[in-house]
């Protein structure tokens, strides 16, 4: 229920000009501007902002405010607003407003299932490029008028300096590709000398060459950045081997993303050995790392070689197999992971022998292992491996990896025993409605359990689903087996007064649990 300050506040903006406010009801006012769309009233919020920070985020509330609502206008209202206002301090030397940082951070991460009048990362990040190029042109001619005014006057260019705006930091998660790279590039080649400086947190680059790549983050502000997310780049070992060089010199980076990267070692070659050292040893040079994204590489047996790490005893190396002459370590990954996402990697039982064992296992958050077949081979190694996490597992993966309700029911005790576990992910299994009930039944006494997506029961089927994994089913499903199905699982919630807890077959839905939340 809305509180009586914000009914007043949204009273308030719903009628401009605004009236003459105090400092301390600007924060509401602009929550409440943005929530009911009102991007004029924000852009007059904005140009009167009376503290050094506007954290866009903390405003606004939660990341669902951001995605439900409309909010594409009210963006660019804010951006247009902080324009102007380095547009005013450049032109009347003696007007000076009080923002200083404006956070854009937390923008959702695709316009999927939203208004198509919704701000993306992508539409944001060639917002904030273009204010950020328009500002700097401005202060360019403006630089290049007073110069003509004052020229042969003594100490012109120092008097023309000291009436440059402060200027104004700007913070943002940044997703670039083709479409938006020249505007990117020259935004934050432009940011030593401009007055709007973008700064990036978290940068997603899609469909790029490495040299492009390496040109943004040779461009990035060091300090910032926690997050690269380098995925469908087609860069492979060789490109890898170009782009995390640059990456050392980004102390606070704590997730790093390869999904789909080409990587294929599973017919290891010498050129592919150099090629994995190579990319173990760069990991080993980023001391903050504690995400790591290698998703759809084929890394069959070669885990340990990027993993690994110098204080397992060599004792325990060969116990495991693990052949110091044959393939001589080659990682310095001092700190453990705390998030591993292993997603279609075509894992062998070493890889999982391996990282049972290493040092990574007892610190794992969260773990993607989906797309591997565990009817086989690789169903005790799986049971083991996640006896071993069970301590500290969050958030767990296991989509479309082939899991029958006998291979459910081995893994069950142990799943039971992690006790912290938050999210279970098993769309894509083919389980039965017996199976599922018996899981949710078993796991109600997990008390931090709140989200777990199954799959669509057999017994919901029209016909014998197709035995290859990753085809969408919902043509041949059965809509009222499954709505009763659904109906059953929230029955037994309710019954166990456990609402909290929610079942979904909505693989996309949902929010899965992002490292930075965990």
């Amino acid at each position: 229920m809305d509180s009586l300050l914000f009914l007043c506040a949204r009273r308030v903006v719903a009628h401009r000009p605004l009236p003459d406010l105090p400092a301390d009801l600007y924060p509401v006012l602009f929550q409440a501007a943005f929530l009911d769309g009102r991007p004029l009233v924000l852009r007059d919020l904005v140009a009167t902002w009376p503290f050094p920070v506007l954290h866009f985020q903390r405003l606004v509330g939660h990341r669902e405010l951001l995605r439900d609502h409309p909010c594409k206008l009210c963006v660019q209202a804010i951006i247009q607003a902080v324009v102007a206002q380095l547009r005013q301090e450049l032109e009347e030397p003696g007007h000076r407003s009080s923002l200083r940082l404006l956070d854009m951070t937390g923008l959702p991460d695709s316009t999927s299932g939203r208004a198509t009048d919704g701000m993306s990362v992508w539409s944001g990040t060639v917002a904030l490029a273009k204010a950020c190029v328009e500002v700097s042109k401005h202060q360019r001619e403006f630089q290049r008028r007073r110069s003509k005014r004052h020229k042969g006057r003594s100490g012109a260019a120092t008097a023309a300096a000291a009436l440059l705006p402060l200027g104004v930091d700007v913070h943002a998660d940044l997703f670039v590709n083709g479409t938006s790279y020249g505007i990117l590039r020259d935004a934050l080649q432009s940011r030593a000398a401009g007055p709007l400086r973008l700064k990036c947190r978290e940068l997603q680059a899609e469909e790029l060459s490495a040299s492009g790549i390496v040109t943004l983050l040779e461009s990035l502000d060091p300090s910032c950045v926690r997050r690269v997310d380098l995925r469908f780049n087609n860069l492979g070992l060789t490109g890898l081997s170009v782009i995390l060089p640059h990456l050392s010199r980004f102390p606070e980076l704590r997730s790093l993303k390869l999904q789909y990267s080409n990587v294929d070692v599973r017919r290891l070659t010498p050129e592919s050995a150099v090629g994995i050292r190579c990319l173990a040893g760069q990991l080993g040079m980023l001391p903050s790392l504690q995400e790591l994204n290698l998703g759809s590489s084929r890394l069959s047996g070669n885990l340990r070689q990027i993993l690994w790490n110098p204080d397992i005893p060599s004792s325990h190396q060969s116990s495991l197999g693990l052949h110091h002459s044959l393939f001589p370590p080659a990682s310095d990954l001092r700190a453990p992971l705390e998030s591993l996402e292993l997603a279609f990697c075509s894992l062998v039982p070493a890889d999982f022998a391996f990282l049972s064992q290493s040092f990574h296992a007892p610190a794992l958050k969260r773990l993607d292992l989906s797309g591997h077949d565990f009817s086989q081979s690789l169903l005790e190694p799986l049971r083991l491996l996640l006896e071993e996490t069970s301590a500290s597992l969050l958030h767990l993966d296991l989509m479309e990896c082939h899991m029958a309700d006998s291979h459910l029911a081995t893994l069950l005790p142990t799943l039971r025993r992690c006790s912290r576990l938050r999210f279970l992910g098993l769309h894509g299994n083919p389980l039965s409605m017996a199976a599922l009930k018996v899981l949710l039944q078993k796991t109600l006494e997990l008390p931090n359990l709140h989200l777990v997506v199954y799959p669509y029961p057999m017994d919901c089927y029209k016909l014998e689903p197709p035995v290859e994994s990753g085809w969408n089913f919902e043509e041949i499903v059965d809509e009222e087996l499954l709505a009763a199905a659904k109906a059953e699982f929230t029955q037994i919630l309710a019954n166990s007064r456990r609402t909290d807890l929610v079942w979904t077959y909505n693989p996309y839905g949902h929010r899965a649990l992002d490292y930075f939340s965990l």
